[in-house]
């Protein structure tokens, strides 16, 4: 039987090396300290596990080696071995702020948890959230970087909290909503995290939002690495049928829209060149206003990059998404007998009450 009152902060690694120690020292740092700290590794084959062990003395800290496992089963083998009924989830590559597990934590410290002899640990009252979504942040450190940030990742003031699905590298929840969900899809290797939160809030309800529970982590530093980044979330988005609408409205535009008014503005008249400009100003009006706040500490010639790197990273993460998404959509196809990815339709007969 899990414990109500512990938490367990839990991750997965693979060949992180030293990069490790910015997660574990924000750790050590925090206000509310971690009962239980559950890392898995993936089969690292540098010292990564070395490294998280030279924190044992510092942490309550538990090591497991899964070679092979992916980030949704090194999740589940974390979270099935914590002695917590509240997890919380981070990721290897970032740091936490100091308060960021007590703020995390505080919509379960008021909840009504009592031990049961159902097939989960605790039954939690119904006006508790089940889980909680915190926040994360940009850490960039390079103008590209920056320019990275301000592209793709919402600021605190665009969210809703309604609506907002978290990251795995910046939320909680209780053993019993984990389990009732099904635990994280093994079968699929990115967008693990989207699909774990539809299941969440199907067998819990909504998230609770705890926004000073932020993490920090590096956006993508090139080019290349964005651009494989973001073709594997298509991937992941095609082999589990999500956002169809959004991909059609892509390929609607690079396709047909772009396609046709290019050939107005050649065929008819150059003034149809302008709706094409109006187009691409809106498409980067939310970067370029997420960036505005830090273009005055830049450097001249860093300003001009990280305002020209804007559309550059636009296009480059719309022609990933474009090419992984029917990737994706192939290898449903081929695994189309496996029941496990027809998720929208297996609707979970247990909640959390």
């Amino acid at each position: 039987m899990t414990d109500p009152r512990r938490v367990t902060v839990i991750s997965t690694v693979l060949n992180e090396g030293e990069a490790i120690r910015r997660l574990l020292d924000s750790l050590v740092a925090q206000t509310r300290r971690p009962d239980e700290v559950v890392i898995v590794d993936g089969g690292s084959r540098d010292n990564t596990v070395a490294v998280i062990e030279t924190y044992a003395e510092r942490l309550p800290l538990r090591v497991l080696v899964e070679p092979g496992a992916n980030i949704s089963r090194g999740r589940n083998v974390a979270i099935a071995a914590a002695t917590s009924e509240v997890i919380a989830s981070v990721d290897a590559g970032v740091w936490l702020e100091s308060g960021w597990l007590e703020k995390l934590t505080e919509p379960f410290e008021s909840a009504n948890l009592e031990p049961t002899h159902s097939p989960f640990a605790i039954r939690v009252s119904a006006r508790s959230p089940q889980a909680v979504a915190g926040f994360f942040v940009p850490d960039p450190q390079t103008t590209f970087e920056l320019a990275m940030g301000a592209t793709v990742l919402p600021t605190l003031a665009e969210v809703n909290p309604a609506t907002f699905l978290p990251s795995s590298r910046s939320v909680a929840f209780t053993k019993t909503a984990w389990a009732a969900a099904g635990g994280y899809p093994e079968w699929l290797d990115y967008c693990e995290d989207l699909i774990f939160d539809f299941r969440l809030q199907e067998v819990a309800g909504p998230f609770g939002w705890a926004p000073a529970a932020v993490a920090h982590f590096r956006p993508r530093g090139s080019l290349a690495a964005f651009y494989k980044q973001y073709y594997r979330y298509a991937r992941g988005d095609g082999k589990a049928d999500l956002w169809r609408k959004r991909h059609a409205i892509r390929y609607a535009t690079y396709l047909a829209a772009l396609p046709g008014l290019l050939a107005l503005a050649l065929l008819h008249s150059p003034a149809w060149l302008l709706a094409l400009l109006a187009g691409a100003a809106v498409y980067c009006r939310t970067p370029y206003r997420r960036l505005r706040p830090h273009l005055a500490g830049l450097a001249p010639r860093a300003r001009l990059a990280a305002l020209l790197l804007v559309p550059v990273i636009r296009v480059v993460g719309d022609v990933a998404k474009m090419l992984g998404y029917p990737a994706g959509w192939l290898w449903r196809l081929r695994n189309w007998s496996r029941a496990e990815i027809h998720w929208r339709q297996e609707k979970s007969e247990l909640r959390v009450s």
